[in-house]
C-alpha cells in the first residue's frame, strides 16, 4: 500500500466526510465513504482501513446519545446485524475484488434510488413491521455493513416504520452499529484483513476522523440538508457507476 500524495488527497476528504456524516447527519450516506475509498484501494483494504476509524467515530457519537435508544428495536437490530456480520465475513473471504467492487457500486446506486424514491413520494415507510421482518432487514444490514460499511440504508427500511423520535432513531442506529463494528473488528482480524500495515494507515487518519466528528456537530446546525445530500447523491451516483464499470470491463 503506497502512502503517497494521491492516497491522502482522496483519503483525507473521505474520512473527514465520514466523520461529518456520522455525527452531523446520522450516517445517512455512510456507503459513500467506502465507495470513494475503493477508487484508490483494493476493496478489502478500503473496508479494513475504514473500520477502526468508524469505531473511533462511534465512541465520539455514543456519549451524547447514551441510553436514548429504543431498547426493543435496538435488541432486534443488534442481534440481526450480528448474525449478518458473520455472513458478510464469509462473503468477503470468497468473493473476488471485481465482484467486491460491483457489490459496493450496486449498493451505492440502489441507495441513491431508494432515497430518490422517498424524496419524490414513490416509496413511503410502511406500517409498523413485526420483529420477524426486523430481524430479516437487520441481518441484511449486517451483511452490507460487513462487506461495504453500508448497513445504514438497509436498516432504515425497518427503522422508519417504528415511529421513533429523531433522537431515538439516531441513538438506536449509533448503538447498533457501534456493537456491530466491534464484532466486525474481531472478524476482520480473524480473516487477516486488519494488520500492521492497515493499522498504521488508520493511525495517520485518526486526527482527521476526530476532526470530522466535531465538524459534523457544527455543520448539522448550519448546512441545509437538501444541499448537503444533493451533492452526496450526485457524487455517489458517479462513483457507483464507475465501480460497476471497473468491475465489468
Amino acid at each position: 500500500m503506497e502512502l503517497d500524495f494521491a492516497f491522502y488527497a482522496v483519503a483525507v476528504p473521505v474520512v473527514l466526510y465520514a466523520g461529518i456524516d456520522k455525527t452531523g447527519f446520522g450516517s445517512a450516506t455512510s456507503v459513500a465513504a467506502t465507495a470513494f475509498l475503493v477508487l484508490i484501494l483494493e476493496p478489502a483494504a478500503a473496508v479494513a482501513i475504514m473500520l477502526p476509524l468508524l469505531i473511533v467515530m462511534d465512541f465520539t457519537a455514543l456519549r451524547p446519545n447514551w441510553n436514548r435508544w429504543d431498547p426493543h428495536v435496538a435488541r432486534v437490530m443488534i442481534i440481526g446485524t450480528g448474525v449478518g456480520a458473520f455472513i458478510g465475513a464469509a462473503l468477503i473471504f470468497v468473493i473476488s475484488p471485481s465482484t467486491f467492487r460491483f457489490a459496493i457500486g450496486t449498493i451505492a446506486l440502489v441507495f441513491v434510488a431508494i432515497q430518490a424514491s422517498r424524496r419524490f413520494g414513490w416509496l413511503k415507510a410502511g406500517d409498523n413491521m413485526p420483529d420477524s421482518a426486523g430481524y430479516a432487514f437487520a441481518t441484511l444490514a449486517g451483511v452490507t455493513s460487513c462487506v461495504a460499511h453500508a448497513g445504514g440504508p438497509v436498516a432504515s427500511i425497518y427503522l422508519l416504520t417504528k415511529n421513533l423520535s429523531k433522537s431515538a432513531y439516531q441513538a438506536t442506529t449509533i448503538v447498533t452499529f457501534w456493537i456491530n463494528n466491534l464484532i466486525k473488528a474481531v472478524l476482520y482480524m480473524s480473516l487477516g484483513l486488519i494488520g500492521w500495515d492497515t493499522a498504521f494507515v488508520t493511525l495517520t487518519l485518526v486526527p482527521v476522523a476526530i476532526a470530522g466528528t466535531l465538524m459534523g456537530v457544527y455543520l448539522n446546525r448550519v448546512v441545509p440538508e437538501r444541499v448537503y445530500f444533493g451533492l452526496i447523491y450526485l457524487f455517489l451516483t458517479v462513483t457507483g457507476t464507475k465501480l460497476i464499470l471497473d468491475a465489468l470491463l
